[in-house]
């Protein structure tokens, strides 16, 4: 959705949510089910029916009265606002334990990020290829820039490169950055970074359990 050519920034809670949604309808589609209302998925993915017709809103997406959502339209809708129907080239950066899997989950190309190549410094690894992705040195990776035209970097490295593999990433042209490491980057701030770290995460699930003994 844009005015006058530029695109609106949704809230981020608001994007956090657009995806359960569109993963909710494409189950109902794979059933053949035509309509849904906003109370619906309400109960299915637990996000007030009044909260998903505001995010759904953003969009221009109107339900009918008594009748709800048309699937396929509002499948299509989601999937184009979010991007997952374009291709977005990655280059994967530390191929360990974890870069290797997110390299093999095919589930990713179907929300069109592509890691199209890896980088590590691990002689082991470099030269190899994983799931049909080539592994190479990362001292070659101005140069895989240019051939690969890759604008997102995936950081998976040990903690004390995760900075200087952001930098190094940044001076090859890439910018955006998922970044796996529990180390907060710092970047310019023209460069988009999104944090997924896995060890925050089972802080906050640990913490949690503790708290209902």
């Amino acid at each position: 959705m844009s005015v006058e050519g530029k695109k609106i920034l949704l809230p981020e809670p608001t994007l956090r949510r657009l995806p359960w949604y569109l993963a909710y309808i494409n189950m109902l589609r794979t059933q053949k089910v035509e309509y849904v209302s906003s109370t619906q998925i309400s109960r299915t993915i637990n996000v007030d029916a009044s909260q998903i017709a505001k995010d759904l809103s953003f969009l221009n997406i109107k339900g009918k009265t008594r009748i709800g959502y048309q699937v396929e339209h509002l499948s299509t809708e989601l999937s184009n606002f979010l991007g997952f129907h374009e291709d977005h080239s990655a280059f994967m950066i530390g191929v360990g334990s974890l870069g290797s899997a997110l390299i093999q989950d095919s589930g990713l190309i179907q929300y069109g990020l592509h890691i199209v190549a890896g980088f590590d410094v691990d002689e082991n690894i470099v030269g190899k290829n994983i799931c049909g992705v080539p592994i190479y040195h990362i001292s070659t990776l101005k140069e895989m820039v240019e051939k690969y035209q890759a604008g997102i970097g995936i950081l998976a490295v040990p903690v004390e490169h995760a900075q200087q593999s952001t930098d190094l990433l940044i001076e090859c042209g890439i910018k955006a950055i998922w970044n796996f490491t529990p180390f907060r980057i710092k970047v310019a701030d023209n460069i988009v970074v999104q944090n997924t770290s896995i060890y925050a995460h089972l802080a906050v699930m640990y913490n949690r359990i503790n708290g209902n003994k």
